[in-house]
């Protein structure tokens, strides 16, 4: 029997889905419409949490221009805050995902669609399509690897997804504007209706359009319910199966809680920590003064239970800390009251973040500590032993483990 099928996807016939419509289209997109919002919104916030504008080792996105604009100072509290805000970006971000391949399955006949440009205004409309699939893609995928810890594109992840994110948004934004009344006169009206995404002659089908929504649908639940847990903690952390933070805590004890650098990663040796050869410098108005553990033992201790949270969406649940407020140590090199930012240097000689600013109303907190104890133990060498930085609400980067030097001033 001969196959009179069209061979190339620019031809009409050649895609012949009874699924595809305007109205499956549509539901997707609104899905999509209100989630990547959401993750747009998120992704400013956590851009704001490091205090981009505070120093350059916060932010090392070269010629952001006004795309750096700094939103607002990033608070302290609640202790819990950038835990809640990027584990929602991340998660979300996984759950969204076998919605967005759905959604580009439903409009490919477009993608193929000829003649490539009808007029200058449909020539842009594709460019921006381009951009908009292009980025989408970038996007998602760049975040999921980074929340595998699967560094395998060019460049750093922190640039790549900043300037991805302001290219896909913008696009995603224009694309919205333009679609979202026909999406939504689509939704009104009954499935099935004529457009250029229905096939001509369509195969039999095998799921109606609602079934299939069900099976996007499950597959983010499943994605959510196996990443989400990381976020969450406690006993719900065995349930992310797909994250690297999930599972049980590494180890038991007072240190047996989520580490994501270790102290062999870093190239901390147990001479660089050892009590005779490690001072923690501090430096400020009225000049230097150098401690030893002992002797920052020796001054006030406080405790603050605070979470560790990361950028890869997981986090602790919270922690019993005990060390030096901040503004103590401020206040010995002559930042009484009010105490400037600071600028923190860890013994890590490579690698991103071994340098860090933290704003003066982090220094200020007194729930801000160096961090000599957690949970009545010292700290072990992976949680940053001598002494670390510990902030309510800060990214877990600003949060220096192996701390060898404060510098107390205005950044």
């Amino acid at each position: 029997m001969r196959d009179d099928r069209p061979r190339l996807p620019g031809s009409p016939g050649f895609w012949r889905s009874p699924l595809r419509g305007p109205w499956f289209t549509s539901v997707l997109g609104v899905v999509l419409l209100a989630g990547v919002t959401v993750l747009f919104v998120t992704g400013l916030v956590s851009y704001a949490a490091y205090s981009p504008d505070l120093s350059p080792v916060n932010d090392q996105t070269p010629d952001k221009g006004l795309l750096g604009f700094y939103l607002f100072t990033w608070p302290t509290g609640p202790a819990w805050l950038y835990r809640l805000t990027q584990g929602v970006h991340v998660t979300l971000g996984i759950t969204l995902v076998p919605v967005l391949l759905a959604k580009l399955w439903s409009v490919v006949p477009r993608l193929f669609a000829l003649p490539p440009a009808r007029s200058v205004t449909h020539a842009l409309e594709r460019i921006s399509l381009l951009l908009l699939v292009g980025g989408g893609l970038f996007e998602f995928t760049t975040g999921v690897l980074n929340i595998q810890l699967q560094y395998v594109f060019p460049g750093s992840f922190y640039p790549l997804h900043f300037y991805g994110a302001w290219v896909f948004f913008a696009a995603f934004a224009a694309h919205a504007a333009l679609k979202a009344p026909t999406a939504l006169r689509a939704l009104r009206r009954r499935p099935g209706l004529a457009d250029d995404l229905v096939a001509p002659r369509p195969e039999p089908p095998t799921v109606t359009r609602r079934g299939a929504l069900g099976l996007v649908g499950g597959g983010s639940l499943l994605l959510f319910v196996t990443t989400a847990g990381q976020s969450l903690g406690g006993s719900l952390r065995r349930t992310a199966l797909l994250a690297p933070h999930g599972g049980a805590d590494p180890g038991g004890g007072p240190n047996g809680f989520q580490i994501n650098k270790t102290a062999g990663y870093a190239g901390i040796t147990p001479a660089d920590t050892h009590e005779d050869a490690w001072r923690l410098v501090v430096t400020g108005r009225t000049g230097t003064v150098r401690l030893s553990r002992a002797e920052l033992l020796r001054l006030p201790q406080h405790s603050a239970a605070l979470p560790i949270a990361c950028v890869e969406g997981w986090s602790t649940a919270d922690q019993w800390w005990r060390g030096v407020r901040l503004r103590d140590l401020a206040a010995l090199v002559g930042h009484g009251g009010d105490p400037p930012d600071v600028f923190v240097e860890s013994l890590q000689r490579h690698g991103a973040f071994r340098r860090a600013a933290l704003r003066s109303g982090q220094t200020a907190d007194p729930r801000s500590l160096l961090a000599l104890y957690v949970n009545g133990e010292e700290l072990s060498p992976d949680h940053g032993y001598p002494a670390r930085i510990i902030v309510p609400a800060a990214p877990g980067v600003l949060n220096t483990k192996w701390v060898a030097r404060l510098t107390f001033e205005d950044l």
